[in-house]
């Protein structure tokens, strides 16, 4: 596993654990979106550069 592909999939896995707590934190909308596509783009990223390796 390359090293950025482990990081970007790491810290999209931190900003859904956000999301939750944010949630049911009762935190304004806006915000758990913006998490939710921050976290959305570095999971795919990861997985991205992950596929570029296995090829």
């Amino acid at each position: 596993m390359n090293g950025l592909s482990t990081i970007l999939i790491v810290v999209g896995l931190f900003l859904v654990g956000g999301i939750i707590s944010f949630a049911k934190q009762g935190m304004p909308k806006g915000l758990i979106v913006l998490l939710g596509i921050a976290s959305a783009m570095c999971l795919v990223a990861g997985v991205l550069r992950l596929q570029g390796v296995w090829e």
